[in-house]
Parts: structure tokens; sequence; C-alpha cells
């Protein structure tokens, strides 16, 4: 029997090929988010993201306690919602199609997408890898996953804000309308 730590690890590494696959043949860049804060976001997070985990070297003091039973049910619905937020980021970008970046960008051409998850959140990636987070941090079941999880919000918060200013500035009325029947992450909030 595969085990839950397998699934999540192939999870986790079918979204990686996936958005690796993807990454060429996006459109042209207009508008670039600032490279500072980019690669300010991206040296500090994905590296404690990393640590926080995919490894045990962050597994010190309160971060290595324990909010879940070792041998609990509760690790096989964090297997079920990482994989669920793994498939969610998936059908998302490729809603987005050539529309996609890592970047706060904004494309030559760009389109609005209200189509597949965009029907219903306006930052459907984001939602998904902050659910397969949350399913890893309680299949983990030590507060370095909730600390993880806390510090990916974050982050994905202060991008999406980014993003969306760069939407309403560029769509205008149709973005606006577009926000008034979306989500943020989750449906209706």
């Amino acid at each position: 029997m595969i085990g839950a730590g397998t699934i999540i690890e192939l999870s986790w590494a079918a979204l990686g090929v996936y958005w690796l696959l993807t990454a060429f043949g996006t459109k042209e860049v207009a508008v670039n988010e600032n490279a500072g804060s980019r690669v300010l976001r991206l040296a500090v997070m994905w590296p404690l993201m990393f640590a926080l985990l995919g490894t045990d070297w962050l597994r010190i003091g309160p971060l290595g306690w324990r909010f879940v039973a070792l041998h609990s049910e509760a690790i096989w619905l964090g297997v079920a919602l990482t994989c669920v937020g793994v498939g969610l980021a998936i059908w998302a970008r490729k809603t987005l199609g050539r529309n996609w970046s890592d970047k706060v960008v904004l494309k030559v051409r760009h389109e609005l997408i209200r189509s597949g998850p965009y029907r219903y959140l306006r930052h459907p990636i984001y939602t998904g890898v902050l659910l397969a987070v949350a399913g890893t941090a309680l299949a983990i079941g030590e507060w370095r996953g909730v600390a993880a999880l806390a510090l990916l919000a974050a982050n994905y918060f202060i991008k999406a804000t980014r993003e969306e200013r760069i939407l309403a500035e560029n769509f205008g009325e149709a973005f606006q309308e577009h926000k008034r029947r979306t989500g943020f992450f989750l449906p209706g909030l």
C-alpha cells in the first residue's frame, strides 16, 4: 500500500512537473513587477517553505510539536486536501493558458479570464496551493506546517493584492464586475 507521505510527494511532484512543462510559450510581458520585491519574496519564501514542509530542519521547539496524533485519520484528510489543492491549482493554471506568469505582470494582449475556477475565485491557483499546503501541514501534523501555511498565505495575499491593482487599472469596470461576482481566495468572500 502506498503511504500518505508518498502520495503527498507525488502530488507536489505532479504540480512541479506541470508548472515546468507549461512555463514556456506564455505571452510577452507588458507590465512587470518590481524585480527587488520579487527576488526578496522568492529568496525568503521558497527556501523557508522547503525547510518547514520538505525537511525536518525546522522541526525544533514549538515548530516540531504535534497538533495531530501521529496515527490519526486526519492524516488521510490531509492527503485528500493536498490532492484536491494540487488539482485546483493545475486546473486554474490550465485555464489561464498563455496569460499565466509566476510574476505579478500584465501580458501583451492580456485577457481577463472568467471561466473555469475563475468563475468563482479571482486567485484559484493560490487557493489550490494554500489548500495543498494546508493538507500537507495536516498530514505532517506538526506546527511547522501551520507556520508554513501562515507564511504562504501572507505572501499570496500581498501578491494577489498587487495583481488586483494591475487588473483594475487595465480592465476597469470589467474587473470590478468580476470582483463583485467572485471571491478573493474563497467563493463568496
